[in-house]
C-alpha cells in the first residue's frame, strides 16, 4: 500500500488515505486462487480425458490379437437355381488378425508416447491458468484502488467546494471559482461511476474463473520472492519449461508413429479355423475341418502414403519443439525486460507522487491566502491525483511482475 506523503494538505491526505485503506483486503493466498481456477478449466478436463485415452489404447495394445475375431459363413443350395438335386452345403469360419513383428510393442509405445505428451499440456495449461489468474487479480486491484482514490477525490472536492461557497456568501470567492469547484465535483463523481463499472467487470471476471468470489494475494511477492526464481539460469529454465517438455514429447511420440508406420509394412495376417458340412446326389453328409491362413502382400500404394504421414508428423513435431524453444527464450527476456522497467517505473512514479503532491499542498496554501487562483490549484491536485493513480499501477505492476518471472521459471506459488 501506499505510504502518506509528506506534506499533504487538504486533497493529498484524503487522497493518499483512501489508496491506502479503501481497497479491498486479500481473502486468499495466489496459490488457492490457482488451485480453484484450475479445478474448473474446462482444458483441464479435456486434456485428462484425452491422456485417460492414450493410457486405455496402451492397454489395448497388450492384446494377444490387433483385432477382434472375424466370423464368416456360406450356404449354397442348387434349389435356388432349379435343378432340385438335393447338392447342399454349410461352411463357416473363424480367423484372427495377427501382430507383425514389432508392431505390438511400436503400438503402445506410441499411445505411452503421447500420453507423456498430454501430461506435459496439462502444465502448460496450468502455467496458462496462473498467468490468467495473476492478470484477473491485478486489474482487480488496480480497479479498486482506483475506486478507492476517487472516493476520494469526491471527499476533497466537496470540502472545496464548500469552502468556496463559504468564502463566496461572505463575498471572498467569485461565482466562477463556485462553477469551477461544482464542475470538478462532477468530474470527480463521474470518475467513482467508471470506476465502480470496472470494479464490477474485473471482479466478475476473477469470479468466473476462480468458480467463486474472492481477492487473491499479490502484492505479498517481492525482491526477497523473486530471488527464489531462477531467472539467472535461462538454459535450464528454457529446458524445464513445460512447452518445451511438450513439444519434445511430441518430438518422441512421432519418432514412435515411425516405427510403428515401419512395422507395419503390411496389412495384418489372419489365422482360423473354418468347417464345411455338405451333401450331394442323396450321399451320406459328409464335414471337413480346416485351417485358413490369409497374408495380405505390402504395396507401396498402401506404405508410402502412410511413411509420409509419420515423416511429416516428425517432422512438424521437431519444428514445433525449435519454435517452443525460441519462444520461451523471448519470454524469459521480455520478463527480465519488464522487471527491470516495473521497477525503474516504481521508482520514478514514487517520486513523481511525492513531488506533485508536495506542489499541489504548496498551490493549495497559496490560494488560501490568494496568491494562486483556485483554477490553478485544482490543477495541481488533480495531478497529483493522476500521479497517485500512475503509483498505484507502478506498484501493482511491480508485484505482478516478480509473480509473472515466477511462473515463467517454473517457481508457481
Amino acid at each position: 500500500m501506499l505510504a502518506v506523503m509528506p506534506g499533504a494538505g487538504l486533497l493529498g491526505a484524503g487522497l493518499l488515505a483512501g489508496s491506502a485503506g479503501g481497497a479491498r483486503a486479500a481473502e486468499l493466498s495466489f496459490h488457492e486462487a490457482v488451485s480453484a481456477a484450475w479445478a474448473i478449466d474446462p482444458t483441464r478436463s479435456e486434456l485428462t480425458t484425452n491422456r485417460q485415452s492414450a493410457d486405455a489404447r496402451a492397454d489395448a495394445a497388450k492384446s494377444w490379437f490387433p483385432g477382434g475375431p472375424v466370423v464368416s459363413a456360406q450356404y449354397y443350395d442348387d434349389h435356388l437355381i432349379g435343378s432340385n438335386v438335393g447338392y447342399t452345403t454349410y461352411q463357416g469360419t473363424v480367423s484372427v488378425p495377427l501382430w507383425l513383428p514389432g508392431q505390438g510393442t511400436a503400438t503402445r509405445r506410441v499411445a505411452q508416447a503421447e500420453s507423456a505428451s498430454i501430461q506435459e499440456k496439462l502444465n502448460v495449461a496450468h502455467m496458462a491458468v496462473a498467468v490468467r489468474v495473476l492478470e484477473a487479480a491485478s486489474a482487480l486491484v488496480i480497479a479498486q484502488r482506483r475506486l478507492a482514490v476517487a472516493l476520494s477525490l469526491v471527499q476533497a472536492m466537496q470540502r472545496v467546494g464548500n469552502a468556496v461557497g463559504r468564502a463566496q456568501r461572505v463575498g471572498e470567492s467569485t461565482a466562477a471559482d463556485q462553477q469551477a469547484a461544482a464542475a470538478e465535483l462532477a468530474a470527480a463523481r463521474t470518475e467513482v461511476g467508471l470506476a465502480r463499472e470496472q470494479v464490477a467487470t474485473t471482479d466478475a471476471a476473477l469470479t468466473v474463473l476462480l468458480g467463486r468470489p474472492g481477492l487473491p494475494d499479490i502484492l505479498s511477492y517481492d525482491a526477497g520472492f523473486l530471488a527464489r526464481t531462477r531467472l539467472d539460469m535461462p538454459q535450464v529454465v528454457e529446458d524445464n519449461d513445460p512447452r518445451v517438455r511438450a513439444a519434445h514429447r511430441d518430438v518422441a511420440a512421432a519418432q514412435e508413429a515411425v516405427r510403428l508406420a515401419r512395422a507395419s509394412f503390411m496389412p495384418n495376417p489372419e489365422i482360423g479355423v473354418g468347417a464345411i458340412h455338405e451333401g450331394q446326389y442323396g450321399s451320406p453328409w459328409d464335414s471337413r475341418v480346416g485351417v485358413q491362413i490369409s497374408v495380405p502382400l505390402p504395396s507401396e500404394a498402401r506404405n508410402v502414403p502412410m511413411m509420409a504421414d509419420a515423416r511429416n508428423r516428425l517432422a512438424a513435431a521437431g519444428s514445433q519443439e525449435t519454435q517452443a524453444r525460441r519462444m520461451v527464450r523471448v519470454e524469459l527476456a521480455q520478463v527480465r525486460a519488464r522487471l527491470d522497467a516495473a521497477r525503474t517505473t516504481l521508482e520514478s512514479a514514487r517520486m513523481s507522487a511525492a513531488a506533485l503532491n508536495r506542489r499541489a499542498d504548496e498551490m493549495e496554501r497559496s490560494w488560501q491566502v490568494g496568491e494562486t487562483t483556485l483554477i490553478e490549484a485544482l490543477r495541481a491536485r488533480l495531478g497529483a491525483y493522476n500521479a497517485i493513480l500512475a503509483l498505484n499501477s507502478a506498484e501493482i505492476g511491480w508485484h505482478a511482475a516478480i509473480l509473472r518471472a515466477a511462473i515463467a521459471t517454473g517457481v508457481t506459488p
